[in-house]
């Protein structure tokens, strides 16, 4: 009896330590497969074997690189289609100047050169603010012939596209005086877009020359060179939450003017434009449920999309 209890302590330990090596060796292999590089500006996953596609992510307001890869979990996927993601820290802009767009094109062709990675198949995509230097930035890329990093496609994730909507919406939140959280975001919008665009009403030309979109003057021009580009508009119009939570209405939501852009730039000739409204997908790292989340994208579909 106790010789047989000393042989099944052993196959134990033989089984246990074969499995524990199993382990290691899979963690080993994917840290072989996919290289980190950390720097100021940005992070960047590399896979070690040929890289298939590039994906470059911005932000919301202040998200940076490490927030980026909390509250989207792409990378798995990424590294086992060998793709390389720049999470890039660039953020807090809700639209570019001309020197910023110089500045920041050139800065993700120095990324992309020094780490030698493919040219030809690169996809920009933001969450919030950052899908609307997603845009800007893709189109002021494939505008310039000094750059060579033209992007395949580019997509946003429920993002404010149309500022002049952003402030009287902002009008309205402080009229309703319902949410603190509103009440502090739009104080400092109408400030910002104030002291910086003047006020809509009276200077409707410096909203059109910054947006993405306006929507009252039906004004997309900083999307013309994009008309050959792949694009994808993410929300989730969830207008329950945003009721319960905000107190506004449809027509004071970025789901209702991304919605707008894309009937717009369809009657305009865009071929390659997806609206992609999603429900019940936003859940924050957390678990908080927010409408307002990188998670309302199905990364399996955005892979595809990629590669396909």
């Amino acid at each position: 009896m106790k010789r047989t209890s000393i042989i099944l302590i052993l196959i134990f330990i033989v089984f246990f330590s074969c499995k524990q090596n199993k382990q290691e060796k899979k963690t080993t292999s994917e840290k072989l497969t996919f290289t980190e590089i950390i720097k100021e500006d940005y992070e960047l996953y590399k896979p070690k074997k040929e890289v298939k596609a590039v994906l470059i992510l911005f932000g919301g307001y202040p998200e940076g690189a490490e927030d980026i890869k909390r509250e989207f979990k792409i990378l798995d996927i990424a590294r086992k289609n060998n793709i390389a993601v720049i999470m890039s820290n660039f953020n807090q802009k809700l639209w570019l100047e001309e020197n910023e767009k110089h500045k920041l094109a050139k800065s993700l062709q120095n990324i992309i050169v020094e780490n030698q990675l493919p040219t030809d198949n690169i996809y920009i995509g933001g969450f919030s603010s950052g899908g609307v230097v997603s845009l800007l930035i893709s189109n002021f890329i494939v505008g310039m012939k000094q750059f060579y990093i033209a992007p395949k496609g580019v997509f946003i994730v429920d993002s404010p596209i149309d500022l002049v909507a952003l402030y009287k919406s902002s009008e309205k939140n402080i009229e309703r005086n319902f949410s603190e959280p509103s009440i502090q975001e739009s104080t400092w919008l109408l400030e910002t877009l104030g002291s910086n665009l003047g006020n809509p009403y009276d200077d409707i030309e410096n909203y059109e020359d910054k947006s993405v979109f306006t929507f009252i003057t039906e004004n997309t021009s900083n999307l013309k060179k994009l008309k050959r580009t792949k694009i994808r508009l993410y929300t989730e119009p969830d207008t329950l939450w945003w009721k319960e939570h905000r107190m506004v209405d449809y027509e004071e939501m970025n789901a209702f003017y991304i919605k707008k852009l894309s009937e717009n730039l369809a009657e305009k000739g865009y071929e390659y434009v997806e609206y992609i409204p999603t429900k019940n997908k936003g859940y924050r790292s957390n678990g908080e449920r927010h409408p307002h989340s990188w998670a309302i994208v199905d990364t399996n579909d955005l892979i595809n999309w990629m590669l396909n």
